[in-house]
This record gives structure tokens, C-alpha cells and sequence, in this order.
């Protein structure tokens, strides 16, 4: 169920509607907007009806919410969540590009591919520290170390840096090095791993699950909402289906669906749901076109030889060549490209 109060509603009027909801046992989450608050409510719905939330002072409209994802429904917030991380906006009107290797592999190819992403006008630098892989026998990442790699790149070049949570044990390491903290198809439904990140003050990317619907993929970000954590970046970054000669089948009407569901920004991964460089700039292309507020891309010095997922990385020139067209296609979709601050 969802309290809109009135334009102009008093602290004290949404506070007295907070008390007497949670003296009622019910769950709440607040959403300021630029004018009105919204108010969400999890709990007995027969309880929160004999509360008459309608009769109190600054209430405007209950509302109940039909969809099972309550807190990142547009029915909940209107709005576009618009999230800022180290002097870069992530959200609707903005096209941000992330980019690095899958894993980091050492310093000296950090650092030459963070300034070869931000030469481009990239705008988040992405690396691996700690690697979930198929085989148990192929390189793992380099742990700590490689977050250590990480920070002396944004130390470098400014840019904010996202890597992979695979596990609770890591969390303290990872929220202490991250900017965002990515969440990787392989846990986009370990339920105990998202509500660890959604106590932590800091965006979370969310990527959809090699076989989750839709709905599967947002109620995964209502665990992460329910926390308190309302920072989400959701990515598309490919299903398994019965197709062979992809990585995987990017499902490019995921992203303008997910944007009429739910006010959270939507990346898509072309590197993952292809598997093949030469696919990564039309896929790049036409998540653009569907609306898509940025994309995660792989990028090394040297894919010949990359430690994990080389035939999918794109050369630095090949990145440049990329972020060249896709800057002189956004303002067709009314985009503008992102910028580090």
C-alpha cells in the first residue's frame, strides 16, 4: 500500500503518519520527491486498512500497490532514481559508459586501460578482484590486491570504479574499496548476499540472472529497497536460451520494459550477452536506442591475452571507435553522454 501526501505536507504531518503506521507493525519506506512524499507500506492489509491513513492531516491518497514488487514499482515512485557517484550522474537523460577488463591481472594494465576509458569518455572504470568462474581451476582474481590496483586507478584518473561482491565474507573489503558494488548473474538471487547490500550506503549494479523473468530481476532489487538501500542499477546482460552461436541471447526489450515497470536506471552488459567483440558495438547501439541509461563493456590492452573472456574484450581502439558513434547517436535518443565531474 502506498500514503501520498500533499504538496506541502508538514515534517510533522508525514511523521505522525510514520508513528502511527509503525505502531501498526507495519514496514515503511519513504520517497521524497521534489514535491510530494510517498509513503510505502508492507504489512497486513486489513491492518493498515482500519488505520484510515486517509483521514490524516497532509494525506492526499492511499493507494494499494497490485504489483508483487512494491518499493522500485513506478507505482511507488513516479520519479526516475537518479544516482550520483563520484562526480558522475547514473539515470534517466544520462548515457554512462563503464568499462575495463573482466578481471585485474596487474597494475601496469590497470592503469593503462583506465586511462584509455577515460581518454574515450568513459566514465566508470570496471575490474574484477574476485572472479566467479566455471571451472574451479581457472584464474580466481587477485583478491585484495586487486582492489589495492583498483583505487590507485581512480586515485589516478578520477574515475569511480565498480567490481563484483561474490561473497558476505567480502563485503567489508569491497564496500571499503567500491564505488558501486556489483552484484554478478551467478548471485542475482542469493537473497542473504542482497540483503547485505542493502544496508550498505552505496549503488548497487544488479545484474539479471542467466534464467530470471523480469519480475524475478526486480523483486531481487525489492530485497536490496527493503534494506534501505535504494541506490539500483539493474543490467541486462543476457539469458540463456537455446541459441548457441551467442554468450548468451540479449533480451534488448528487457531494458524499455523494465523502465515502464520500475523508476530504477537500466545498463545493459553487450560484452556477456554476446561473447563476441565484434557484436559488442550493435549491441551497445541498439540498447541505446531502446533507452538504456548506459552499458558495462569490456575492455584490455591485450585480448590475445587476457586472463578470462578475451574473445568478448575490445582493444583500446576498438573502445574508442565504439564510444565515437555512440556519442554522435545519443542525442537522437535524447541522451546525453556522462561525465566525470
Amino acid at each position: 500500500m502506498m500514503v501520498i501526501m500533499r504538496e506541502g505536507a508538514t515534517d510533522a504531518q508525514i511523521e505522525h503518519v510514520l508513528k502511527r503506521i509503525e505502531d501498526g507493525g507495519a514496514d515503511v519506506h519513504v520517497s521524497r520527491g521534489q514535491y510530494r512524499t510517498v509513503i510505502g507500506i508492507i504489512g497486513d492489509k486489513e491492518a493498515i486498512a482500519e488505520l484510515q491513513l486517509g483521514a490524516f492531516d497532509g494525506v492526499e491518497e492511499v493507494i494499494r500497490i497490485l504489483k508483487p514488487y512494491k518499493f522500485v514499482s513506478k507505482e511507488f515512485r513516479h520519479e526516475p532514481t537518479m544516482i550520483k557517484v563520484g562526480g558522475v550522474t547514473i539515470g534517466e537523460g544520462f548515457f554512462n559508459v563503464m568499462a575495463g577488463p573482466c578481471s585485474v591481472e596487474s597494475a601496469e594494465q590497470m592503469m593503462a586501460t583506465a586511462k584509455a576509458v577515460k581518454a574515450a569518455g568513459g566514465t566508470v572504470l570496471r575490474g574484477g578482484a574476485f572472479k566467479p568462474r566455471t571451472s574451479p581451476y581457472s584464474f580466481q582474481g587477485m583478491g585484495v590486491e586487486g582492489l589495492q590496483i583498483l583505487a590507485e586507478a581512480r586515485k589516478e584518473f578520477g574515475l569511480p570504479i565498480v567490481t563484483e561482491l561474490m561473497d558476505v565474507r567480502d563485503l567489508d573489503v569491497v564496500v571499503e574499496y567500491a564505488d558501486i558494488v556489483q552484484i554478478g548473474a551467478r548471485n542475482a538471487q542469493n537473497f542473504l548476499l542482497l540483503k547485505e547490500v542493502g544496508m550498505i550506503d552505496k549503488p548497487v549494479l544488479l545484474k539479471r540472472g542467466l534464467g530470471n523473468t523480469i519480475e524475478e530481476t526486480l523483486m531481487a532489487a525489492e530485497y536490496i529497497v527493503k534494506g534501505g538501500n535504494t541506490q539500483i542499477i539493474i543490467c541486462e546482460r543476457g539469458i540463456r536460451t537455446f541459441e548457441t552461436y551467442t554468450r548468451n541471447t540479449l533480451d534488448i526489450s528487457a531494458i524499455p520494459l523494465i523502465k515502464q515497470l520500475s523508476h530504477l536506471p537500466v545498463i545493459l552488459d553487450p560484452s556477456h550477452a554476446a561473447g563476441k567483440r565484434s557484436l559488442v558495438e550493435p549491441l551497445t547501439l541498439a540498447g541505446l536506442a531502446a533507452g538504456a541509461d548506459g552499458a558495462i563493456v569490456e575492455v584490455h590492452p591485450d585480448p590475445e591475452n587476457a586472463m578470462c573472456d578475451g574473445p568478448q574484450s575490445l582493444t583500446f581502439e576498438h573502445f574508442a571507435s565504439l564510444m565515437g558513434k555512440v556519442k554522435k547517436a545519443a542525442p537522437a535518443f535524447d541522451k546525453v553522454m556522462g561525465q566525470v565531474s
